[in-house]
């Protein structure tokens, strides 16, 4: 028997997404690649980049696919994604219970970035200052 909301094991479905702080060196200081969200939840809020596994896709292809839609960074030469962590707080997304699964780079002399898919814009800012205000979902 199925309760409503829940698969006939009694799980709760729920989603698995890709975060990803990139980071570079721009004019000697450390910069953390961030978009701004153009669709709710915190439409207009700066976020790390990053969105949904899609069924057919590892974290990794995800990851890579995401950085591509929403910054543009598609060829970075030597981008090497390092898995950081898990993230799994019951309520860390507003919409419904989501696992993410974030990733780190360091990029050397990357291109510009512009922002794309559900991006309304990207850039790279400087890392720490706080001067972007507090990040969407649970990235700061």
């Amino acid at each position: 028997m199925c309760v409503q909301g829940y698969d006939k094991y009694g799980f709760e479905p729920f989603a698995v997404t890709v975060d990803l702080a990139v980071f570079t060196i721009r004019d000697g200081a450390l910069r953390v690649l961030l978009v701004e969200r153009g669709q709710d939840p915190y439409a207009g809020r700066l976020a790390l980049p990053g969105g949904f596994v899609l069924p057919d896709e590892s974290a990794e292809t995800a990851a890579a696919r995401e950085l591509a839609e929403e910054t543009g960074l598609s060829d970075v030469t030597g981008l090497h994604l390092e898995q950081l962590r898990t993230y799994s707080d019951p309520d860390r997304d507003p919409r419904m219970r989501v696992v993410s699964v974030a990733f780190a780079a360091l990029v050397p002399d990357p291109p510009e970035v512009r922002g794309g898919g559900d991006a309304a814009r990207a850039d790279w800012l400087p890392y720490g200052t706080g001067a972007y205000g507090p990040l969407a979902f649970d990235h700061d």
